[in-house]
C-alpha cells in the first residue's frame, strides 16, 4: 500500500485521490482508511523516509573535505531529486509555508543537518557570511518551483545553478532597499489611522477624506449632547 501511495504521490502530489491509491494497491478505500485515518496521514508516511534520507546524507557529509563544494553539490542533489517527485516537492513547499510538517522533528532535523553544512561552507569561505539557514531553505524551496516552471529550451538545473551562484561570496553583501520614509508633514487620519496626504499650504489636514471628517463631527456632536 505504501509503495502504491509513494508512486502515486510522486506522480501527482497531494492532489491524487485516495481511490486511485487504493486501485493501484489492489485494495478497497476502506482498507486504506483502516491503516491511515486520512489521505494526509498516508501522504506524510510516504515522504518521511525521503526527508530522513536527506537528513542522514547531510550528517554523513558534515565532516567531508572541501565543505564548500560538498554544500553546493548537496543543494543540487536535493533540488534534482525533489523536483522529479511531485509529492516530495509538495511536502517541502508546504513545510516552507508552515502548512505541513512531515512528522514531529523530521523537518527540524533536516534544517539542523543542512545548517551544519552551511556553517562549514561559510567557515571555508565558500558561502557568503550574511546568509542564514532560513535564507537557504527559502531559496531551496523556491528552486523547486523555478525548476518546475523552466522553459523547454532551458537545461535542467539552470535555476539551481543561479541560486548557488547567489550564495557565493563577493565584494559586497546584498543591500536591501530602505523602508519608505513618510513624506514630510504626512500624518495619520485621526479616525481610521490611514495616510493623510501632505498639506502643501494652509493648515495640515486631520482626516483622510470626507467620510472620516463627518464621522468625527458626529462623534463630537454626541459628546457635546451627552
Amino acid at each position: 500500500m505504501l509503495e502504491a501511495a509513494r508512486s502515486a504521490f510522486a506522480e501527482g502530489g497531494l492532489a491524487v485521490p485516495l481511490g486511485e491509491i487504493a486501485r493501484r494497491a489492489g485494495v478497497g478505500p476502506g482498507t486504506v482508511y483502516r491503516h491511515f485515518p486520512s489521505k494526509e496521514a498516508l501522504f506524510r508516511a510516504t515522504v518521511v523516509d525521503r526527508v530522513r534520507l536527506f537528513t542522514d546524507t547531510a550528517r554523513e557529509l558534515a565532516g567531508a573535505e572541501d565543505p564548500g563544494a560538498v554544500f553546493f553539490r548537496y543543494l543540487n542533489a536535493v533540488v534534482r531529486l525533489s523536483a522529479r517527485n511531485k509529492g516530495l516537492r509538495d511536502a517541502l513547499e508546504a513545510s516552507g509555508e508552515g502548512a505541513f510538517q512531515p512528522s514531529p522533528g523530521v523537518e527540524s532535523a533536516f534544517r539542523e543537518a543542512l545548517a551544519v553544512l552551511l556553517t562549514r561552507a561559510q567557515e571555508a569561505g565558500a558561502v557568503r557570511k550574511d546568509v542564514g539557514i532560513e535564507d537557504v531553505m527559502s531559496l531551496l524551496i523556491g528552486c523547486l518551483s523555478m525548476e518546475r516552471r523552466r522553459g523547454p529550451d532551458e537545461a535542467p538545473g539552470r535555476m539551481t545553478a543561479l541560486m548557488c551562484d547567489s550564495l557565493r561570496p563577493g565584494r559586497h553583501v546584498t543591500k536591501l532597499p530602505p523602508a519608505r520614509p513618510a513624506p514630510r508633514n504626512e500624518t495619520g487620519c485621526a479616525v481610521c489611522g490611514g495616510r493623510v496626504p501632505s498639506a502643501h499650504t494652509g493648515r495640515p489636514a486631520r482626516y483622510c477624506g470626507g467620510a472620516c471628517r463627518q464621522k468625527a463631527h458626529r462623534e463630537r456632536a454626541r459628546a457635546r449632547n451627552a
